[in-house]
């Protein structure tokens, strides 16, 4: 039964057609649901589909086919965000090794080398925030200028300063531009 009718029926009126055994609406409701006969086939179907799409996704954050990237990458305006991030060096790209580094530095017994690795630390602390708030003025200043239709710039200034911390070689998508482009 349609909708329009069950909607413009009144509930006291007959129906119109006999009330369905027991048995034909489970049987009815049984064969909606299909069940392959196979379990294990359809198991090893489904793993092999999720399979190629994974592969795709890998091999579209590899080099940058809009088609296979994941929502959060899609569109231009982010394709320019991660290329302004990509085409210059960065200080809080090197966070990672360098926390490596004052990490070591703070575990050894002299007393020296323990306060040069806390100095050390605030100053790449210092040098990031302030990378990043260069970062963030001038990438909005860009995306207003080249996308003005564009409302809301927040989500897309994150996604770039979230960029900047990944070290180069570990960011996906790939960086497609080389450092020092001209965008």
């Amino acid at each position: 039964m349609l909708e329009d009718e069950r909607q413009s029926r009144d509930p006291q009126a007959p129906k119109g057609r006999p009330t369905p055994k027991r048995s034909e609406s489970q049987t009815r409701r049984r064969t909606a649901a299909t069940v392959p006969s196979d379990r294990k086939a359809a198991t090893k179907q489904a793993r092999e589909a999720r399979r190629v799409e994974l592969a795709k996704q890998r091999e579209a954050l590899a080099g940058g086919d809009e088609r296979y990237l994941p929502l959060r990458d899609r569109g231009p305006v982010r394709k320019f965000v991660r290329d302004y991030i990509d085409s210059r060096l960065r200080v809080a790209e090197f966070f990672l090794p360098l926390a490596v580094v004052i990490l070591l530095m703070t575990i050894v017994q002299s007393a020296a080398i323990k306060n040069l690795g806390l100095v050390l630390w605030l100053l790449v602390i210092v040098l990031i925030v302030f990378d990043s708030v260069f970062t963030t003025i001038t990438l909005r200043s860009q995306l207003r200028k080249r996308f003005p239709q564009e409302n809301s710039l927040r989500s897309h200034i994150s996604y770039g300063l979230m960029r900047t911390l990944q070290m180069r070689r570990l960011r996906l998508p790939k960086p497609q531009v080389k450092r020092g482009t001209k965008l």
